[in-house]
């Protein structure tokens, strides 16, 4: 009943993910239930945007001069997520039927090349671009030996350079990998991943011998047609010779004016891979060990420096309150003249920070993308968002963030009010700020990177109707929301200060070295949490490899929280017992300052790991992207250490005996 309870909420969740993601197109759940096929049953394959790594800009299969469909090319349903990836997923010239081999299919032979194609194919042959075909959610898998080693790539070269001539991969070795279909009710009703089709019931019912896809291989290689076999064939006709595909040797260069001649064959191979498990190939990535055991030496060691600096932070406070409240009056108020330090600044510690209108915006956007991504993440580790999942990451870190913009409304105008001393006016003005600050930075970058995009006709710029429904989503659901948290705010009642503040500030005396030197050095301990996480990240979003260990992840977040309170009350305390009681930003960048060191980390990136980057428009393009990031992750983590500095200081100025 445990199980069935448990499949139960997880379908309801991904329903409503998917009736979001579709706005109103439909249901989609990519790659979430198996589908039977009958021996015979057509398979269609389909094709994804072609990409690289060498110039992190997608574009459109059909872009080059391949074979097309009879049909004609027709795009799949794609939902919000798949759409701002860059994903654009079509139909394709290749038909299988299920569990019956074929040899030598003859698919098309194109026009003769004109010079701007066979320039174009160069081109993209050069930037090392990738072929991302797909079956039954699945994209094709292909192996490569080096030395002792079996290497795994997604997709497959569009071609080769071999000396000076330029080979594109004519024929296609398709490697089917299947399982006999384990009946269960519930894929009767929901169907598959990304097939428009449910599964067919027929008469016979589960007495239909049927099987499961549970793996795609392809292997590329180029083969010289021989041009008067060519005559009179028709698309999926056998190819009149034997055609032996072997991927080490090349064998006809392309060529101006001359056309491309397009085969392929396919292979079925039953395999004892559950249908929970055919996604284990692609989750098995190189290194694997020495991730694990970076993780979990990272875990250990900010485990073991965080509760280092929690007990001499509370041995030390502990010590300071006991020897205060133990004396009596007299002896206060001849303590307060001879001692210097955080009981001096009583009557300041409170006083309103600069700029307070942009802080309360700041922490209230903090506060909507901690509580995005903590959310996110944990989904994602309950297997609700899987590689399988095609775009519901995305589409979910959308739906989260907008929902919580109710609790960023709320933060923020509290605060607001807080600061204040409950004085509402204004709240209107807060959570409108609140509601556009960090979407119109995010809409600013956006935007430019897009006219990127769109100059260079790539699949990743996001077209004009998606960007009108972003826009309808930011000010029809995001702000409203936002605003309602905000009344809410300023419904409720404001935190009280635990002290009276004097009209007269405090003059702070001279520091032996500049405070916010320490401040942004203080980034360093939070950066040292995520570091080596960080890198499978980039590596996941820039070198085009599956992220998987959502549980880690979750982890090493929560970590990072700890850590950057403990960061930040530690450097509030400091600064507080060398009487600067200006505590109220510097508590936010103490520990949003490891922003900067992402940032500096992303360029490191550029430089070393992405060396075959190339071109001003893909470095801008990532740099763009990473400023975005580090955006996102200065305000949340800045958030985490201003709020866990102000119920220190609360909670300190609270619990001493004070006239």
């Amino acid at each position: 009943m445990k199980i069935e309870s448990f499949y139960t909420f997880k379908i309801w969740v991904l329903l409503i993910l998917s009736a979001f993601s579709q706005l109103g197109q439909g249901f989609y759940l990519p790659g979430s239930y198996p589908h039977k096929y009958g021996i015979g049953d057509y398979l269609n394959v389909k094709v994804n945007s072609l990409t690289s790594i060498d110039t992190e800009m997608p574009f459109s299969y059909y872009s080059l001069p391949f074979c097309q469909p009879k049909e004609g090319i027709k795009d799949s349903r794609e939902n919000l997520g798949e759409l701002l990836m860059g994903d654009r997923i079509e139909n394709s010239p290749y038909r299988f039927k299920m569990y019956t081999n074929e040899t030598d299919i003859f698919t098309c032979q194109t026009k003769p090349l004109s010079a701007e194609e066979f320039k174009l194919l160069k081109k993209r042959i050069d930037e090392m671009y990738q072929v991302n075909v797909i079956l039954d959610n699945l994209p094709a898998i292909r192996y490569t030996k080096k030395e002792e080693f079996m290497l795994r790539w997604t997709g497959y070269p569009v071609g080769v350079k071999v000396q000076e001539g330029y080979y594109v991969f004519n024929h296609l070795k398709f490697t089917v990998l299947v399982h006999k279909y384990e009946d269960t009710n519930v894929a009767r009703v929901m169907g598959t991943g990304d097939a428009a089709e449910v599964i067919p019931m027929g008469n016979s019912g589960s007495d239909t011998p049927g099987y499961m896809v549970v793996g795609f291989e392809v292997v590329p290689c180029n083969f010289q047609h021989n041009k008067d076999s060519l005559k009179n064939l028709n698309m999926y006709d056998k190819y009149p010779a034997s055609i032996n595909c072997d991927p080490s040797t090349v064998a006809t260069a392309i060529k101006e004016n001359e056309p491309l001649t397009f085969t392929y064959e396919v292979s079925f191979v039953e395999r004892d891979i559950k249908w929970p498990s055919r996604w284990d190939a692609y989750l098995k990535m190189e290194g694997a060990k020495v991730h694990w055991f970076s993780i979990l030496n990272s875990l250990m060691v900010i485990t073991f420096l965080a509760g280092i600096v929690l007990v001499i932070f509370l041995r030390t406070v502990r010590r300071d309150l006991t020897r205060y409240e133990e004396l009596d009056k007299e002896a206060q108020a001849q303590m307060n003249e001879e001692l210097s330090g955080w009981k001096l600044v009583v009557g300041d510690v409170f006083r309103a920070p600069t700029n307070p209108s942009l802080l309360c915006v700041m922490v209230g956007d903090g506060v909507q993308i901690l509580g995005m991504a903590v959310v996110t993440i944990l989904f994602a580790a309950l297997g609700f968002m899987s590689p399988a999942s095609r775009g519901t990451l995305i589409t979910g870190m959308l739906f989260f963030y907008m929902v919580l913009g109710i609790a960023a409304g709320y933060v923020a105008v509290r605060l607001w009010r807080t600061i204040f001393v409950g004085d509402h006016k204004g709240w209107v003005s807060v959570s409108w700020k609140v509601a556009c600050f960090f979407p119109g930075i995010a809409f600013l970058i956006l935007t430019t990177l897009n006219f990127l995009l769109w100059g260079s006709h790539s699949t990743g710029a996001i077209p004009f109707s998606l960007f009108v429904i972003l826009i309808l989503l930011w000010f029809c659901i995001s702000v409203p929301l936002t605003l309602v948290g905000g009344y809410f705010g300023a419904k409720a009642p404001h935190i009280e200060y635990p002290v009276r503040t004097n009209q007269i500030p405090r003059e702070i005396p001279p520091q032996k070295y500049p405070s916010w030197l320490l401040v942004l050095g203080a980034g360093t301990l939070p950066f040292g949490t995520l570091f080596i996480e960080l890198f499978f990240i980039m590596s996941s979003i820039w070198m085009g490899r599956v992220y998987y260990v959502f549980g880690f992840l979750f982890i090493v977040m929560m970590l990072l929280v700890v850590v950057c309170a403990e960061v930040s009350l530690v450097l509030t305390y400091m600064h507080l017992c060398v009487e600067d009681w200006k505590w109220w930003w510097k508590s936010f960048f103490a520990s949003g300052s490891v922003a900067i060191y992402i940032f500096l980390y992303s360029i490191n990136y550029l430089i070393f790991d992405l060396k075959s980057l190339s071109g001003p428009v893909s470095a801008t393009l990532y740099l763009g992207y990473s400023l975005f990031m580090v955006v996102a992750i200065m305000l949340a983590t800045g958030t985490v250490g201003f709020l866990s500095s102000f119920w220190f200081v609360h909670y300190l100025f609270s619990s001493v005996k004070l006239d």
